[in-house]
């Protein structure tokens, strides 16, 4: 069996010294964030996406060597396996492969190609299928009384048949062949079933739908394998010449299943004839079945990306910052919900408003969001873009103008909010406010900062996938707390104020061990330093080289305690300070000292180049956000709703879903529009993102307006 470091090395085309490090990296429970931030040199400078890639591929072909191990323990138990399945087995390249081979000796019922070599019927399938007797009935007939075999002959043929079909069926080779040809030549087709459809009307486009599967895109076999699901459409794949067996797929392998060498000369009518009959009988339908499997598991991979891309542009939003916030959850019969926190999102004050109908108390309302502004010297307003958000925005607006307030109203997005309200980690947080209100802090924190909010809500909740109804739950769920665990490392976590849901996805840490801070924190106070952490139970050594680095500490004890150069190199650091006359301090954002030292890099970087240049890039810029500069949308306060839309206007909003056709964007009336990916940008465009992102304000202009079916046509504008 290929070593599955050498499979690795060639995959990744990387030297094999790094692949063999990588792997005991992670066996030694070391994360990708860590490895990829803190062991460049063991990975060669693998980026974290790479090495996710890496861990995934890593642990499939460990679990293919194990599966290999299992199945060659079963067949060495099992008489008369040829060796060169066993030799196959051991150099099989993928669980699929793997799983075609052994398919035959797996101990399952019965099928009627054993019954009829039970019965005796192997010698007559050879014998017939090499035209040494004829598959007449009376020929038949005649054989099986010589053999004693008391069997009708329409019996005896049907038995034969049944060999010659279970033959293929049971073809490791005649599988792949065949799959590979329906993913290349061919054609998936959907028709509604009969009787359904109305019921199907979301799936008119399929009614009638035909396409090459090598063309078909993901987001399209997610809604035809839906309609399937649904019990609404009918699926097949079919190849061109579809009811006979394709001349491709013809390989020695049945000569030698048959017990006789491979024979050189063309098929015979009558071998075609059984060809096509147990193509008919099973084998398309089984090669049918298998390719509709691969293809909804290539369209949720695929649907998957498309989330988790989402997903990590939207925790990487641009940050508003540090202020004091009015969180505004609007509605319009239960009230507006109003809450007020600080800088570092503590909830200062809470109250409800009812100034939209049927209650229309605008003026109370009014003067209740006045003095909460003024008194708590509120910064911006958030409102959360749900029911009655223009409404709520307007008011908001006037009460800022009329007042003369030092303070800015932004409609931003609230997928999650109402999840995050009656979660557990909300109730512990807030036991004794109302659903409602929790709402609102939510929508006022993530204004602060998305990521330290957003971290707080199960990510399938937010809002930025599309079929993630359709998809395997487990796989969607281990790539979107990649993403997540990926955003939060990146971006660094104040040790201080974090909460323990921000905790847990920090490296080398768990949920029981970011509680464990957290309770730490309560009892002692304030944390003053990195190795502190070293107090806190259940954080060992190991632990704390795998999550120091990504733990930031404002003002402590240790000031490279607030960057990212991770404890392991203070010394180092030290060292470059002192060739300079200098404290570790005074290297941070010191330009002319940095310039210094890179001059002097050959020498110092002893513990490595990448470990050298990453130190300075952090004594450049400690603690740097890699997020973006805060920007907001200006929505038209002329439009309100749908039915205020005309073509040809230009307005601004903000992209809140990008999916493999297009983006769709909240122009602030309650129904996204969505910009087609042929309206992206004068120029051909494969990938949507490589324009637009979850969170982007852009400029566009309506298309077309379909008020009855809420359907928004836009073209981007200057992308």
């Amino acid at each position: 069996m290929v070593s599955i470091s050498k499979s690795l090395s060639e995959e990744f085309d990387i030297l094999k010294k790094y692949v063999d490090n990588i792997i005991s990296l992670f066996e030694d429970g070391a994360t990708v964030p860590f490895i990829a931030r803190y062991r460049k040199e063991s990975s060669g400078g693998m980026s974290d996406l790479d090495l996710r890639l890496f861990h995934e591929r890593w642990q499939y072909l460990t679990e293919l060597e194990k599966r290999k191990v299992t199945i060659l323990g079963q067949l060495d138990v099992i008489d008369n396996v040829p060796i060169d399945v066993k030799q196959k087995v051991r150099h099989a390249i993928s669980k699929v492969e793997l799983e075609d081979l052994y398919s035959p000796y797996k101990k399952t019922r019965k099928n009627k190609a054993d019954e009829a070599i039970k019965n005796g019927l192997q010698p007559l399938a050879i014998e017939v299928w090499f035209g040494e007797t004829s598959p007449h009935p009376v020929s038949i007939a005649q054989w099986c009384q010589r053999k004693n075999i008391k069997i009708n002959a329409e019996s005896a043929l049907e038995g034969v048949e049944s060999i010659y079909t279970q033959a293929l069926l049971e073809d490791s080779e005649v599988l792949k062949h065949g799959r590979e040809l329906f993913l290349k030549q061919g054609h998936i087709s959907s028709r509604v079933l009969r009787g359904k459809s109305s019921a199907a009307e979301k799936f008119r486009d399929y009614f009638e739908f035909d396409e090459k599967v090598s063309k078909i895109p993901p987001h399209r076999l997610l809604a035809l394998f839906r309609g399937k699901k649904e019990n609404l459409l009918k699926l097949v794949i079919s190849l061109p010449n579809n009811d006979v067996f394709p001349s491709a797929l013809y390989l020695p392998s049945l000569n030698t299943i048959l017990q006789r060498g491979y024979d050189a000369k063309p098929l015979s009518n009558l071998q075609k004839k059984f060809l096509d009959n147990a193509w008919k009988s099973k084998l398309h339908a089984k090669l049918e079945a298998d390719v509709l499997a691969l293809l909804k598991e290539r369209a949720e991979e695929g649907a998957i990306k498309v989330f988790s891309d989402n997903l990590k542009d939207l925790l990487m939003a641009a940050p508003a910052g540090a202020y004091r916030v009015i969180g505004v959850d609007p509605g319009f019969r239960n009230g507006v919900k109003l809450a007020v926190i600080d800088a570092q999102g503590n909830l200062l004050d809470h109250k409800v408003i009812y100034p939209h109908p049927p209650q229309n108390r605008f003026n109370e309302a009014s003067e209740i969001l006045k003095q909460l502004i003024q008194r708590h010297q509120v910064r911006w307003a958030a409102i959360g873009n749900g029911t009655a958000s223009r409404e709520s925005e307007k008011l908001l607006r006037d009460v800022i103008k009329q007042g003369d307030l030092n303070c800015q109203a932004v409609v931003v997005s609230e997928a999650g909010a109402s999840v995050y309200s009656a979660s557990p980690v909300a109730i512990e947080e807030f036991p004794e406010l109302d659903v409602t209100i929790r709402g609102a802090v939510s929508i006022a924190r993530r204004f602060q900062d998305p990521l330290a909010e957003l971290v707080k809500i199960d990510p399938q909740a937010i809002g930025v996938g599309q079929y993630q109804h359709d998809v395997k739950a487990s796989n969607l769920s281990q790539a979107l707390s990649n993403v997540v665990e990926d955003c939060v490392n990146s971006v660094g976590v104040d040790l201080n104020l974090a909460s323990a849901s921000l905790l847990s996805y920090v490296s080398g840490l768990s949920e029981r061990l970011a509680q464990n801070i957290l309770d730490y924190r309560q009892q002692k106070g304030r944390i003053e330093s990195r190795r502190e952490l070293l107090k806190v139970k259940g954080i060992g050594e190991k632990c704390f080289e795998q999550c120091a680095g990504f733990l930031r500490i404002l003002n402590g004890k240790e000031v490279l305690d607030q960057s990212g150069v991770h404890p392991e190199s203070y010394e180092l650091v030290k060292s470059m300070a002192a060739r300079l006359g200098m404290q570790s301090k005074q290297l941070l954002a010191n330009a002319s000292a940095i310039a210094q030292l890179k001059q002097q890099m050959p020498e110092l970087a002893s513990e490595g180049f990448f470990t050298y240049q990453d130190i300075l890039d952090e004594l450049a810029k400690p603690g740097r956000d890699p997020r973006p500069e805060f920007h907001y949308a200006s929505f038209d306060q002329q439009v309100q709703s749908i039915e205020d839309l005309q073509p040809d206007m230009e307005l601004e909003g903000v992209v809140t879903n990008v999916a493999a056709f297009g983006a769709f964007v909240d122009l602030g009336v309650h129904q996204d529009g969505l910009i087609h990916i042929s309206q992206l940008a004068n120029r051909f465009v494969k990938d949507p993102r490589d324009i637009v992102r979850v969170g982007q304000v852009v400029k566009v202009s309506v298309l077309e307006v379909d008020v009855q079916r809420k359907r928004i046509a836009l073209k981007a504008n200057g992308l």
